[in-house]
């Protein structure tokens, strides 16, 4: 694996001659990639990326549509609803690939230095790179924005870079990180994911709260237009100093880029229909087995695809808040699970469009199958105590019907599981043995799109005795209280991982518990042990399958959350203006490398040409 040219002649001793034990050298590593899974697909002096079409015109508009509304121009504040795109106008250090797992390419930086133990990482910035005020980027932002996230920024922020010791400024376009202990993904998440703020704008603002006016960028795009709480507009800047970098060509191509606001998904599909915005994604299988039609899609100005893919996808669920007492019992969490008829809701609903998830890896080879293979076991022999015994006797599997609409054998399971628990029906109400409490509780939702997702689980629930009552708050409400975790179930879920990361801890281990990300509350010796293990062997790819697959078993048999389906196709619909490069990139629809074509769109209504 070629990770960069090693400078042997920089290389410097770290241990002392004691006794005539050897010296110890680390060697430092020049590079202008960066690697953290695998091997690089593209070499040192690419041109572009295998994805984009190089030649691709420039100009046009787009626009796109959110549900809901928005306070702040802040994408960062912990207060506050973030107006959508508004992470978008910032550059960061490197720039990820979109058809790699882990790879990363210079935008504001030119090259790298690090020690080959990782920690260490001098980062060299290009001097070319400005903000949107003609004024320089430098090494002085990096160490100011790394030093505001993690005074102001979200908690998990400061958690997650804990090992980072220092980010200073050792001249204008060099900043070196120092690291308590070496980390390697640490060091490389940081120079990737962190958005470069201008220190001159920020200095004498809170970053943890809501900001009322566009603030200044780096990238490629500018605050052009808005109106507050209802539409935005970004407007391609035309002197864009790194328009014309590897990680750029054939990228960013549209003059615009508007989002217009609707208070709800039905609204925004209807003025999709009537020609107020260009491209729609589609999640909802009712609408696109149904409403995609009309005059403007006889006419052919709208056109619907399917495009078949295999990225990863994430574990769509309700999700149990286990802080709850009546959910911090595993078998109350398994026993609700059988109160969900996929195979009916599949057929009855989405028109036969999905498939159940059942992995926290699903469309990955992480994802665990069958039973554990014996490096498995061995890996999960330290906390065989502290983990549900089917894991290593069973396949998980969600609960299934025939499709029917009768589940009575699988709801006579979750009165047992809920009787082994301590409930009991008494007057068709389930209720706990010792306190007397009825099992009564609430799920948030924001769409009514979910509701209507909702409403058959619940009244299979009622047949057993549990209220699941159904409460919709806006969207401003909703991020509150999740970040607070201030509900009993909600439906939401976990980031798909295209390997096992450290962002698992992040989603996982109770040392994060603060965070938001941890939506099921999860504070489990096993979880932590599983995730811990995962980021240290982040540069051993067999232990990372292992640990991955273990992890996914343990979760799973842990009931964390009511798993609900996946599909892998993007139902994508538009006005039919755009054109797309040949290749799509792997894991993604790769809408930034689109670009709008004058002819098609000269032949549509004037308001989308």
């Amino acid at each position: 694996m070629q990770r960069g040219v090693v400078l042997k002649k920089a290389a410097w001793t770290v241990g002392l001659t004691l006794m005539g034990a050897p010296l110890v050298q680390a060697e430092v590593v020049e590079s202008t990639r960066l690697i953290g899974f695998g091997e690089a697909k593209y070499a040192e002096d690419f041109k572009h990326f295998e994805y984009v079409n190089s030649q691709a015109p420039k100009g046009g508009n787009v626009t796109y549509s959110e549900v809901g509304t928005y306070d702040s121009f802040n994408r960062y504040g912990s207060r506050g609803v973030s107006v959508a795109g508004a992470d978008n106008i910032y550059d960061s250090l490197f720039v990820a690939s979109e058809d790699e797992i882990d790879s990363y390419y210079p935008l504001i930086a030119e090259k790298v230095r690090y020690e080959d133990d990782y920690s260490w990482m001098e980062v060299d910035l290009n001097p070319k790179a400005i903000f949107h005020d003609g004024r320089s980027i430098t090494a002085e932002d990096v160490a100011f924005t790394f030093e505001k996230f993690k005074t102001q920024g979200v908690p998990q922020f400061k958690i997650y870079y804990k090992d980072v010791k220092s980010v200073k400024a050792v001249s204008k376009q060099t900043v070196r990180i120092e690291m308590e202990k070496p980390n390697r993904e640490v060091l490389l998440a940081l120079v990737q994911g962190l958005k470069v703020l201008p220190k001159h704008y920020w200095q004498d603002k809170d970053l943890s709260e809501p900001l009322n006016k566009p603030p200044i960028g780096s990238s490629a795009y500018q605050i052009s237009d808005y109106q507050s709480g209802q539409s935005i507009t970004y407007t391609r800047v035309k002197d864009y100093w790194a328009e014309q970098l590897p990680v750029n060509v054939g990228r960013n191509n549209f003059d615009t880029i508007r989002y217009d606001y609707y208070r709800d998904a039905t609204v925004t599909l209807e003025a999709f229909k009537a020609g107020e915005y260009d491209f729609r994604q589609e999640n909802v299988a009712k609408f696109w087995a149904t409403l995609y039609q009309g005059k403007n899609f006889d006419s052919g100005f709208i056109k619907k695809e399917e495009i078949t893919h295999e990225i990863p996808q994430a574990m769509q669920a309700f999700v149990f808040n286990t802080e709850r007492p009546f959910f911090s019992d595993a078998r109350v969490r398994e026993a609700l699970n059988y109160a969900m008829d996929f195979e009916w809701m599949n057929k009855t609903l989405f028109y036969n469009q999905y498939t159940r998830s059942r992995s926290y890896f699903q469309n990955t080879e992480y994802e665990a199958k069958g039973l554990p293979s014996d490096a498995e076991k061995q890996l999960l022999a330290p906390i065989k105590d502290q983990i549900p015994p089917r894991v290593f006797t069973l396949e998980y599997q969600p609960p299934v019907s025939d499709g029917s609409g009768r589940i009575r054998s699988n709801l006579r399971k979750a009165i047992s599981l809920l009787k082994e628990a301590g409930w009991e029906l008494k007057d068709k109400v389930m209720t706990n043995v010792k306190s007397g409490e009825p099992l009564a509780f609430e799920l948030m939702i924001y769409s009514p799109t979910s509701e209507r997702i909702a409403i058959p689980v619940q009244k299979n629930l009622k047949l057993i005795g549990v209220e699941m009552k159904i409460r919709t708050i806006d969207t401003t409400q909703y991020i509150k209280r999740l970040r607070d975790r201030d509900f009993d179930m909600v439906s939401h879920g976990y980031g798909a991982n295209k390997y096992p990361s450290t962002n698992l801890l992040i989603g996982w281990n109770s040392n994060y518990i603060e965070s938001s990300y941890n939506t099921a509350g999860v504070k489990d010796p096993a979880v932590d042990y599983l995730t811990e293990k995962i980021a240290e062997n982040q540069e051993n790819p067999q232990a990372l399958l292992d640990y991955g697959r273990a992890l996914d078993r343990v979760l799973q048999w842990n009931f964390y959350v009511i798993p609900q389906w996946h599909l892998s196709k993007f139902r994508i619909a538009t006005w039919d203006k755009f054109e797309r490069p040949a290749i799509r990139p792997k894991y993604g629809l790769g809408l930034d490398t689109w670009w709008v074509d004058v002819n098609k769109a000269s032949k549509l209504p004037k308001k989308r040409q």
